[in-house]
């Protein structure tokens, strides 16, 4: 079974920055660090510099589709944070899907089947 939590608290967003790794590309940064084997934490952060709130709003919403659908590709174990950079706000969703599978694949957590 694949379950993922959200990354709710600013410690928890904090500890990824500090002990994760990033890499990027042209509409997010990522950060991914180690958490506990079975189950991915993901947090989404788009500031205000991207746009108003439904525009931040739909940015994180097709990041989140893209992950649930790709969910089953990726390793366990991880908390992902995926911060948005300002060209996301006009991205498609495959755009958005194809950028965040090409993170994942930088950060090497897709999985072997």
């Amino acid at each position: 079974m694949y379950f993922t939590e959200s990354l709710r608290k600013n410690r928890d967003f904090q500890s990824v920055f500090k002990n994760g790794k990033s890499k990027g590309n042209k509409l997010f940064v990522m950060y991914v660090s180690e958490y506990q084997p079975g189950k991915n934490r993901i947090g989404i952060s788009v500031s205000k510099k991207v746009g108003n709130s439904v525009v931040r709003h739909r940015v994180k919403r097709l990041v989140k589709e893209s992950y649930r659908l790709h969910e089953k590709m990726f390793n366990s174990g991880l908390n992902i944070v995926i911060i948005a950079r300002a060209d996301a706000a006009g991205a498609t969703f495959q755009e958005t899907e194809k950028a965040l599978l090409h993170l994942m694949k930088l950060h090497s957590l897709i999985a072997e089947q």
